[in-house]
């Protein structure tokens, strides 16, 4: 499972509800009244030349502050999902790099999602002859909120929905178990209150997040319509569209990856960003008829101008 784009999805919906989840002081500091603005290009940019590890997700904000004055900062926020012997050096550098573009502080955090318990990794240091390095940042382990479930399934704020999808995903194999923690998170997401936008946005982290084989899919499509009917969401039926066409954008990539050994990061943000069913079933079909990548990019042109008939 690729936990990389729903981690950058949340991130993007829900940035303040992250920050007031899980660094609550800073959040407290921020003056969320001036907006905020993501700086993912600036942050390739800066990079580009620094691949130091594999990365999970990881973003660039800029932030105002609350003191009255006209200062921001950057919070450079890194997901890692790995234990990875090179994170606490990439940290250090990602921060200077920032820090030596913008002239600006820099606010460096981390939330590891791995599970393993003994990998806390908050510091880099390195030094010789009294000449060192000491950087620390802030970190989040995501297995600890586990430990406090009760606390996670009376919390409203969305990012709770989040870490639980996501600490199900990882801990859960049986199928039909899967399938009952999907379920009861979907009844939480409409007893919580949200806003028919936000059901819809969660949902669709949770589904992409807690897989089920096939026949498994069925059942739990069948029961969450009768929950929708029991809630009395009648516009819920948008979310059995909406699982269908992720169903048909996992299809459509796994015909990428088969026909041409690869899917590039331009074919893949091209593919999630359609939303007519019809249209990725149709590139289904070219995915395996396309003699090359390229020929198939050129369709994928076709659809983001409006000139592809489905």
């Amino acid at each position: 499972m690729e936990y990389d784009n729903p981690w950058k999805e949340a991130l993007e919906l829900y940035f303040e509800a992250f920050m007031k989840f899980f660094f609550p002081n800073i959040h407290a500091e921020i003056d969320w009244s001036k907006g905020y603005e993501f700086l993912d290009k600036e942050l390739e940019k800066i990079v580009r030349d620094a691949e130091l590890g594999r990365r999970y997700a990881d973003k660039l904000v800029k932030v105002f502050l609350q003191n009255g004055r006209e200062t921001w900062l950057l919070i450079h926020i890194e997901i890692q999902g790995n234990r990875d012997t090179g994170f606490e050096k990439r940290m250090f550098v990602y921060n200077y790099r920032i820090l030596d573009r913008y002239d600006v502080e820099v606010v460096s955090l981390a939330v590891l999602t791995d599970d393993n318990d003994r990998w806390r990794s908050c510091e880099y240091r390195s030094g010789r002859w009294g000449c060192e390095h000491i950087f620390r940042f802030p970190v989040i382990k995501l297995r600890d909120y586990g430990k406090n479930w009760e606390k996670l399934e009376r919390e409203s704020n969305p990012f709770s929905l989040v870490v639980m999808a996501h600490l199900k995903s990882r801990s859960v194999k049986d199928g039909q178990e899967r399938k009952r923690w999907k379920l009861h998170l979907m009844r939480l997401l409409f007893e919580r209150g949200y806003s028919r936008q936000d059901i819809l946005e969660l949902f669709r982290f949770i589904d992409w997040l807690i897989e089920l084989p096939e026949d498994i899919e069925k059942q739990f499509q069948d029961e969450l319509t009768e929950i929708t009917e029991e809630k009395k969401m009648p516009y819920m039926t948008s979310i059995e569209r909406l699982a269908r066409l992720e169903n048909s954008r996992e299809m459509l990539l796994d015909a990428v990856l088969t026909r041409f050994n690869s899917i590039p990061e331009d074919v893949s943000a091209a593919v999630n960003s359609i939303k007519a069913g019809d249209t990725l079933k149709s590139l289904f079909r070219q995915a395996i008829l396309c003699k090359s990548l390229d020929d198939f990019r050129k369709t994928l042109l076709l659809v983001k101008d409006g000139q592809y008939n489905a």
